[in-house]
């Protein structure tokens, strides 16, 4: 299964980029996430439970970027186990420009399945996949463009997402 999208997210390539290697970011991006770590130098693994169809399954694996150029462009890569479920691996190519004060967003992404999974049918497999991605694209559209809190009681209401982006952003330009 193959598919491509663009979106546009208000704010720049360099927080795209910074958030796309962030396994903080990732796990609160990846639908079903429970567990993300590790870095973009080694690879990261992740813990992530799904439903598909009637299957399902808690997926084990790695996760590799590559192709790297800062702020611009990245592959990634991944391939998970879920037991008797069966395995499920794809990537994506991902591409950041400046675009009307944020960055417009590409994505190109490929999905394969087996065991128990690919006999669901494409029909279920490719619709599951689209979701995903898209899934995973709006959480960090989502995640990037959250506003944040301006005093201290709204401070107190934060999302995690909004907890998750201080906090990454707040390391990246040295601001808490």
């Amino acid at each position: 299964m193959q598919m491509s999208d663009t979106r546009q997210i208000a704010a720049t390539p360099q927080e795209v980029y910074a958030a796309l290697l962030n396994p903080d970011v990732l796990k609160a991006c990846v639908p079903g996430a429970t567990a993300v770590t590790g870095n973009p130098q080694d690879g990261f693994e992740a813990s992530v439970t799904q439903k598909v169809g009637p299957v399902k399954a808690t997926f084990k694996g790695q996760v590799t970027l590559s192709e790297m150029v800062e702020n611009q462009s990245l592959k990634i890569t991944g391939e998970g186990k879920g037991g008797a479920a069966g395995f499920a691996k794809g990537g994506a190519e991902v591409r950041m420009t400046e675009s009307d004060g944020g960055t417009e967003l590409s994505y190109d992404v490929e999905a394969k399945v087996g065991g128990k999974l690919a006999q669901l049918g494409s029909r279920i497999i490719d619709g599951f996949a689209k979701k995903m991605a898209d899934q995973f694209f709006t959480n960090l559209q989502d995640t990037l463009e959250t506003p944040e809190a301006t005093d201290e009681d709204a401070t107190d209401q934060t999302t995690e997402a909004e907890g998750t982006k201080k906090g990454w952003l707040g390391r990246l330009t040295g601001k808490d």
